[in-house]
C-alpha cells in the first residue's frame, strides 16, 4: 500500500471515528440533560477534558505514542484559547435563541475561509465555495428556527466564533509547524483547557442554570451516563485534533453538520423527536452540500500532485542544458565552452 493510499485510509478513518464518537456522546448527553436533568455543560466539558488527559497519560506510559514537547508558550496560549472557546459557545447558547446560536455554528465556517485567506494566503476554488454555501443553506433550513436578537447575545456569539476559528486554524498549524501528532499535541494542551474550564465552570453553568454544580442530586444513573459521556469524550477530542491535523479546519466544520444532521436523523427516529419538512429538505440540501464538497476536494487533492510532477519536469527540462554545459557534453565547440558560464552544483540550487 503506497503513502497516499494510506494518508487517505487514515483520513477516512478519522473522519468515521468523529462521525461515531460524536454522534454518541451527543445521544448520551441528551439523555443526561434532558432526561436527568444534569445542565451543568461547561463543567462537564472540564472532566471530559480531565479523563482524555488521564487517559493519554496511561497510553504514553504504556507507550502507545512518544511524548514530544514544543514551544510551551504556543502549547499553553492554545490550550487556554479553546478553553475559552469552549466556555464563549455555551455563553452564547446560554443568552441567545436556539436559532440564533445554530446560526453562530453556520457562521463558523465562513469566518475560518476569511481568516485563512487573508492571514495565510490560502485559496478557495469557486467550486468548493459554491458547496460550502449549498450547505450552509441546507443546514440553516433544517435547524434554524428562531432568531431573537440581543446585545449581549451578539457580542458573545461573535467572540465565540472568533475564539473557535483561531483555535481549530492553531490546531491544524501547530501540528504541521512543530511537526507533532494529534495526540501529542492534545496530551500537551488538555491541561490548560481543561484548567481553564474547571475554574470557570461553575461559575458559568451557576450563571445559565441558576444551580450549583456540587449541589446537585448524584445518583447512581446520573454518574452511570456521566462516566459514559467522559470516556466517549476520549474519543471525540482524540478525533477531532485528527481530522483538523489530516484535513483542514473547514473540513472539520463540514464534518460537524453532518454530524448536526445525523443527530437531528436519530433523535427523530430513537428518540421520537418532532420532525416537519423543513428538516427533511434541509437535511437534503445539507447532504448535497457536503457531496459536493468531498467530490471537489477530492478533485483539487488529485489535481496537485499532477501539476507538481508537470512543474517538476519543465525545471528538470530546463536545468538539463546547464547540467550538459557543466559536464562539457553539450553541443557547443570547444571555443563555445570555454567562453560560457562556469556552473556548479551551488548556482543550480540558487
Amino acid at each position: 500500500m503506497g503513502e497516499t493510499e494510506r494518508f487517505q485510509l487514515g483520513t477516512v478513518g478519522a473522519l468515521s471515528l468523529s462521525v461515531v464518537s460524536s454522534v454518541s456522546i451527543v445521544i448520551c448527553n441528551k439523555a443526561l440533560i434532558s432526561t436527568l436533568g444534569f445542565h451543568f455543560a461547561t463543567t462537564l466539558t472540564s472532566w471530559h477534558l480531565l479523563v482524555t488527559f488521564c487517559s493519554l497519560h496511561i497510553a504514553l506510559r504504556m507507550k502507545f505514542f512518544e511524548h514530544k514537547p514544543f514551544d510551551p508558550k504556543s502549547v499553553m496560549g492554545f490550550g487556554i484559547l479553546n478553553g475559552i472557546s469552549i466556555g464563549l459557545l455555551n455563553l452564547s447558547l446560554g443568552f441567545n435563541s436556539v436559532g440564533f446560536y445554530q446560526m453562530t455554528k453556520l457562521a463558523i465556517i465562513p469566518c475560518t475561509v476569511i481568516l485563512e485567506t487573508i492571514f495565510f494566503r490560502k485559496k478557495f476554488s469557486r467550486s468548493i465555495q459554491f458547496s460550502l454555501g449549498i450547505l450552509l443553506i441546507g443546514v440553516g433550513i433544517a435547524t434554524v428556527t428562531d432568531l431573537q436578537l440581543n446585545v449581549l447575545g451578539s457580542v458573545l456569539s461573535l467572540l465565540a466564533v472568533l475564539t473557535t476559528c483561531i483555535a481549530q486554524i492553531m490546531t491544524n498549524t501547530i501540528q504541521k509547524k512543530f511537526k507533532v501528532s494529534s495526540t501529542q499535541l492534545l496530551y500537551q494542551s488538555c491541561p490548560y483547557q481543561a484548567t481553564t474550564l474547571l475554574v470557570t465552570g461553575p461559575f458559568l453553568d451557576k450563571l445559565l442554570t441558576g444551580h450549583n454544580v456540587f449541589a446537585f442530586n448524584y445518583t447512581q444513573q446520573v454518574l452511570a451516563f456521566i462516566i459514559l459521556s467522559c470516556l466517549i469524550s476520549v474519543s471525540v477530542n482524540f478525533s477531532t485534533f485528527l481530522v483538523i491535523g489530516k484535513t483542514s479546519p473547514v473540513t472539520y466544520q463540514v464534518l460537524g453538520h453532518l454530524k448536526t444532521c445525523l443527530v437531528l436523523a436519530f433523535g427523530y427516529v430513537l428518540l421520537h423527536d418532532p420532525f416537519n419538512w423543513r428538516n427533511i429538505l434541509g437535511i437534503f440540501v445539507a447532504l448535497i452540500g457536503m457531496i459536493l464538497y468531498s467530490y471537489y476536494c477530492t478533485l483539487e487533492s488529485q489535481q496537485k500532485p499532477a501539476e507538481a510532477s508537470i512543474q517538476s519536469a519543465q525545471v528538470s527540462e530546463e536545468a538539463a542544458p546547464l547540467i550538459n554545459l557543466e559536464n562539457g557534453s553539450g553541443l557547443l565547440d570547444d571555443a563555445a565552452v570555454s567562453k560560457a558560464p562556469v556552473w556548479n552544483s551551488k548556482d543550480l540550487r540558487a
